[in-house]
């Protein structure tokens, strides 16, 4: 039986309870409280459920991760960044990425990214843990992604394009700051063949986790005395990188 958790304490099952088949389906119940949601991502935890349901957590195994130096930068991307005309800005329009995101995707009719959930990760970004990354052309928003920033993890998202390699274009600013300064690792959750192209690949569940323990210490966490409230987590210098106006310099520098 899925454990259904107690609204009240933000406390998770053993990741190893998590099911084979839906594959690593964890636990339900709970809430998208900042204190929740932050507790759950630093254990290797998330959220991940369809309108009407309860919230479910989720904890895959295998796990999808991209290395920032592992980032395939292929010869178009690097002319389009180069040439495109794109501007890459942080933090500008997190309302407006976080609801394209939540747009149904082609040949879909729904989306997991429920109106709860915008609501939850709108409030993350006002507590300075949830950021977005926004691709501009001709002053329109063409492409980005969201997720958050725990110290040098960034626990990916979403991301969206309604231009060809809009998104890339996020992703491969994102990678090149943190690359460059102190960043180590981006979980992307679940496997897809897109994801892989641009060079993510899989790790053992446990592997991920300790991988979390040992960039993500406990004493790097502050616990507000309420749960609605948002702890204080580890900074994220690479965002600095990200938020300069001349960030273009990211991507002239391997």
């Amino acid at each position: 039986m899925l454990p259904w958790l107690n609204a009240s304490i933000p406390h998770f099952p053993d990741t190893g309870m998590a099911l084979d088949e839906p594959d690593g389906l964890l636990a339900a119940g709970g809430e998208l409280s900042p204190t929740w949601l932050v507790s759950a991502y630093r254990q290797g935890i998330f959220p991940w459920y369809s309108e009407g349901d309860p919230i479910l957590w989720w904890s895959p195994n295998p796990r999808m991760v991209l290395f920032p130096e592992a980032f395939k930068q292929r010869r178009s991307l690097t002319k389009r960044l180069r040439h495109g005309g794109f501007r890459v800005t942080l933090d500008q329009q997190f309302d407006t990425v976080i609801n394209a995101c939540a747009a149904p995707r082609r040949h879909e009719s729904g989306t997991w990214i429920t109106q709860a959930m915008q609501e939850a990760y709108c409030q993350l970004h006002r507590c300075g843990i949830a950021h977005s990354i926004e691709v501009t052309h001709q002053d329109r928003l063409v492409g980005g992604l969201y997720g958050l920033a725990l110290g040098p993890v960034f626990f990916g998202e979403s991301m969206f394009s309604h231009q060809p390699d809009a998104s890339k274009v996020a992703l491969a600013y994102l990678c090149a700051a943190m690359r460059q300064h102190g960043g180590k690792m981006i979980d992307c959750q679940m496997h897809t063949p897109h994801l892989a192209s641009l060079g993510a690949g899989t790790v053992a569940r446990e592997a991920f986790i300790n991988y979390l323990k040992e960039c993500l210490p406990s004493q790097a966490f502050t616990w507000p005395a309420s749960f609605s409230e948002a702890p204080t987590v580890p900074s994220s210098p690479w965002l600095d990188a990200l938020a300069k106006p001349n960030n273009t310099d990211l991507i002239y520098r391997r």
